[in-house]
Protein backbone atom coordinates (compact mmCIF):
# COMPACT_ATOMS: atom_id res chain seq x y z
CA UNK A 1 0.00 0.00 0.00
CA UNK A 2 1.19 3.48 -0.79
CA UNK A 3 1.10 6.36 1.65
CA UNK A 4 -0.95 9.17 1.18
CA UNK A 5 1.17 12.67 2.32
CA UNK A 6 -0.99 14.37 5.20
CA UNK A 7 -0.79 17.48 2.80
CA UNK A 8 -3.00 15.83 0.52
CA UNK A 9 -5.49 14.51 2.80
CA UNK A 10 -5.63 18.34 4.64
CA UNK A 11 -6.10 19.69 1.10
CA UNK A 12 -9.38 17.45 1.05
CA UNK A 13 -10.94 19.02 4.71
CA UNK A 14 -13.46 21.54 3.89
CA UNK A 15 -15.49 24.08 6.38
CA UNK A 16 -18.57 23.51 5.69
CA UNK A 17 -22.03 24.42 8.08
CA UNK A 18 -19.31 25.38 10.62
CA UNK A 19 -17.83 21.49 10.50
CA UNK A 20 -14.84 20.11 9.55
CA UNK A 21 -15.71 17.46 6.91
CA UNK A 22 -14.76 15.61 4.22
CA UNK A 23 -16.69 14.92 1.21
CA UNK A 24 -17.80 11.04 -0.60
CA UNK A 25 -15.64 11.47 -4.01
CA UNK A 26 -12.52 12.44 -1.91
CA UNK A 27 -12.79 9.78 0.49
CA UNK A 28 -13.28 7.30 -2.20
CA UNK A 29 -10.07 8.38 -3.66
CA UNK A 30 -8.57 8.19 -0.64
CA UNK A 31 -9.73 4.56 -0.05
CA UNK A 32 -9.11 3.67 -3.51
CA UNK A 33 -13.05 2.15 -4.09
CA UNK A 34 -15.45 4.01 -6.21
CA UNK A 35 -18.00 6.71 -4.71
CA UNK A 36 -20.96 4.52 -5.48
CA UNK A 37 -19.33 1.87 -3.42
CA UNK A 38 -18.31 4.13 -0.69
CA UNK A 39 -21.58 5.57 -0.20
CA UNK A 40 -23.40 1.84 -0.64
CA UNK A 41 -21.97 1.23 2.14
CA UNK A 42 -22.62 4.00 4.11
CA UNK A 43 -26.14 3.14 3.39
CA UNK A 44 -25.92 -0.52 4.03
CA UNK A 45 -24.67 0.45 7.25
CA UNK A 46 -26.74 3.87 8.00
CA UNK A 47 -27.59 3.47 11.96
CA UNK A 48 -24.10 3.41 12.37
CA UNK A 49 -23.88 6.84 10.71
CA UNK A 50 -25.93 9.37 12.43
CA UNK A 51 -26.70 12.96 11.42
CA UNK A 52 -23.24 14.35 13.13
CA UNK A 53 -21.51 11.76 11.66
CA UNK A 54 -22.73 12.74 7.53
CA UNK A 55 -24.59 15.03 5.79
CA UNK A 56 -25.71 15.30 2.76
CA UNK A 57 -24.46 19.22 1.22
CA UNK A 58 -27.52 21.14 -0.70
CA UNK A 59 -27.28 21.64 -4.33
CA UNK A 60 -26.19 25.38 -3.23
CA UNK A 61 -23.16 24.32 -1.10
CA UNK A 62 -22.49 21.80 -4.00
CA UNK A 63 -22.74 24.38 -6.26
CA UNK A 64 -20.76 26.99 -3.98
CA UNK A 65 -17.90 24.07 -3.56
CA UNK A 66 -17.54 23.67 -7.37
CA UNK A 67 -17.04 27.37 -7.64
CA UNK A 68 -15.23 28.41 -4.55
CA UNK A 69 -12.32 25.96 -4.78
CA UNK A 70 -12.48 24.91 -8.05
CA UNK A 71 -13.46 21.71 -8.23
CA UNK A 72 -14.79 20.04 -11.56
CA UNK A 73 -17.73 17.77 -11.63
CA UNK A 74 -16.74 14.00 -12.79
CA UNK A 75 -15.79 13.12 -15.86
CA UNK A 76 -18.86 10.99 -17.54
CA UNK A 77 -22.14 11.36 -17.76
CA UNK A 78 -22.42 14.91 -17.05
CA UNK A 79 -21.20 14.51 -12.98
CA UNK A 80 -23.04 13.81 -10.46
CA UNK A 81 -26.54 13.31 -10.49
CA UNK A 82 -26.97 14.05 -6.26
CA UNK A 83 -25.42 16.36 -4.07
CA UNK A 84 -22.20 14.97 -2.78
CA UNK A 85 -22.50 13.49 1.14
CA UNK A 86 -20.20 15.27 3.71
CA UNK A 87 -18.34 12.88 6.79
CA UNK A 88 -17.56 14.65 10.06
CA UNK A 89 -14.30 13.29 11.77
CA UNK A 90 -16.97 10.88 13.29
CA UNK A 91 -17.98 9.53 10.11
CA UNK A 92 -14.50 9.02 8.39
CA UNK A 93 -13.81 7.45 12.04
CA UNK A 94 -17.04 5.41 11.46
CA UNK A 95 -15.93 4.24 7.52
CA UNK A 96 -13.08 1.99 7.98
CA UNK A 97 -15.41 -0.23 10.22
CA UNK A 98 -17.84 -0.55 7.21
CA UNK A 99 -15.16 -0.81 4.61
CA UNK A 100 -13.42 -3.71 6.10
CA UNK A 101 -10.13 -3.83 4.09
CA UNK A 102 -6.76 -2.84 5.17
CA UNK A 103 -6.16 0.32 2.80
CA UNK A 104 -9.44 1.26 4.70
CA UNK A 105 -8.29 1.32 8.01
CA UNK A 106 -4.44 2.49 7.40
CA UNK A 107 -6.00 5.52 5.39
CA UNK A 108 -8.68 6.56 8.45
CA UNK A 109 -5.53 6.65 10.04
CA UNK A 110 -3.76 8.93 8.05
CA UNK A 111 -6.64 11.05 7.89
CA UNK A 112 -7.55 10.89 11.80
CA UNK A 113 -4.20 12.20 11.96
CA UNK A 114 -4.49 15.03 9.21
CA UNK A 115 -7.85 16.31 11.37
CA UNK A 116 -5.96 15.92 14.47
CA UNK A 117 -3.47 18.39 12.93
CA UNK A 118 -5.76 20.94 11.65
CA UNK A 119 -7.22 20.93 15.35
CA UNK A 120 -4.33 22.06 16.85
CA UNK A 121 -2.96 24.54 14.20
CA UNK A 122 -6.83 26.22 14.87
CA UNK A 123 -6.01 26.04 18.47
CA UNK A 124 -3.00 27.70 17.80
CA UNK A 125 -4.26 29.99 15.69
CA UNK A 126 -7.26 30.88 18.34
CA UNK A 127 -4.10 31.22 21.09
CA UNK A 128 -2.20 34.09 18.45
CA UNK A 129 -5.54 35.65 18.12
CA UNK A 130 -6.86 36.04 21.54
CA UNK A 131 -3.11 37.39 22.33
CA UNK A 132 -3.13 40.03 19.53
CA UNK A 133 -6.52 40.92 21.15
CA UNK A 134 -4.97 40.99 24.76
CA UNK A 135 -2.15 43.43 22.91
CA UNK A 136 -4.52 45.57 21.23
CA UNK A 137 -6.99 46.26 24.32
CA UNK A 138 -3.68 46.79 26.60
CA UNK A 139 -2.73 49.32 23.35
CA UNK A 140 -5.84 51.08 24.11
CA UNK A 141 -5.84 51.72 27.54
CA UNK A 142 -2.16 52.93 27.19
CA UNK A 143 -3.22 55.30 24.30
CA UNK A 144 -6.02 56.66 26.60
CA UNK A 145 -3.30 57.45 28.92
CA UNK A 146 -0.91 58.86 26.23
CA UNK A 147 -3.98 60.81 25.51
CA UNK A 148 -4.44 62.39 28.69
CA UNK A 149 -0.35 63.15 29.25
CA UNK A 150 -0.17 64.62 26.28
CA UNK A 151 -3.74 67.34 26.67
CA UNK A 152 -2.14 68.37 29.66
CA UNK A 153 1.30 68.91 27.79
CA UNK A 154 -0.50 71.21 25.27
CA UNK A 155 -2.50 72.91 27.92
CA UNK A 156 0.71 73.89 29.29
CA UNK A 157 1.92 74.75 26.34
CA UNK A 158 -1.08 77.20 25.25
CA UNK A 159 -1.30 78.94 28.14
CA UNK A 160 0.65 82.25 28.07
CA UNK A 161 3.37 82.67 30.59
CA UNK A 162 2.55 85.17 33.68
CA UNK A 163 3.89 88.20 33.30
CA UNK A 164 6.72 88.81 35.60
CA UNK A 165 6.35 91.59 37.98
CA UNK A 166 9.88 93.62 38.72
CA UNK A 167 10.56 93.52 42.22
CA UNK A 168 12.30 96.79 43.56
CA UNK A 169 12.08 100.61 42.91
CA UNK A 170 12.48 101.69 39.73
CA UNK A 171 14.33 104.26 39.02
CA UNK A 172 11.63 107.36 37.66
CA UNK A 173 11.80 110.45 36.58
CA UNK A 174 10.13 112.27 39.02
Amino acid sequence: MRSVPVERIERKIYFIRDQKVMLDSDLAELYEVTTGNLNLAVRRNSGRFPEDFIFQLTAEEAEALILQFARSKPEGRGGRRTPPYAFTEHGVAMLSSVLNSERAAQMNIAIIRAFIKLREVLATHKDLARKIDDLEDKYQEHDHELKVVFDAIRKLISTPAPTKRRIGFAAGNS
